[in-house]
């Protein structure tokens, strides 16, 4: 089962900042705009920007005038291929209750609705993109041919 924690939570925010500004890369954002314009620790941003970078999911460069745009655009990028970066999936067959309850000989009556859920949230975060935080009047003007 994919639990999330702070710092998954913090870097699909971070994302949605992204891919809220994302203009094909040209604007840069800086880790202190998105720990600002998101309420996050500044210090938390820089740690999930990082990682996010080593995976090649955001570009950044450093110095005056730098900053992290999405290294792709928000459509081709999914939450799962974040949240899988900060968590660690856990076998599904196993249960939240633990062996000493579950699975000695057939599992708990809770098993198989927590795998149901546990699928349904998997296939949630597969099928959800992060253009669904792109802003709107962009999408219109894209769509209509202005710029």
């Amino acid at each position: 089962m994919l639990r999330y924690g702070k710092t998954t939570r913090s870097a699909i925010v971070a994302m949605g900042r992204l891919a809220d500004l994302y203009d094909g890369g040209k604007t840069l954002v800086s880790s202190g705009d998105i720990a600002r314009t998101r309420n996050l620790p500044k210090a938390l941003v820089a740690k999930v920007l990082t990682t996010l970078s080593q995976a090649g999911l955001v570009k950044g460069s450093p110095g005056p005038g730098g900053g992290y745009t999405l290294a792709s655009p928000p459509g081709r990028i999914s939450l799962y291929d974040v949240a899988v970066l900060f968590e660690r999936a856990e076998d599904r067959r196993t249960c939240p209750f633990g062996p000493g309850w579950c699975g000695h000989t057939e599992p708990c009556p809770l098993h198989a609705p927590l795998l149901a859920i546990h699928e349904a949230l998997m296939s949630f975060l597969r099928g959800t993109h992060f253009d669904i935080f792109e802003r709107k009047d962009r999408q219109l003007a894209a769509g209509s041919g202005q710029t």
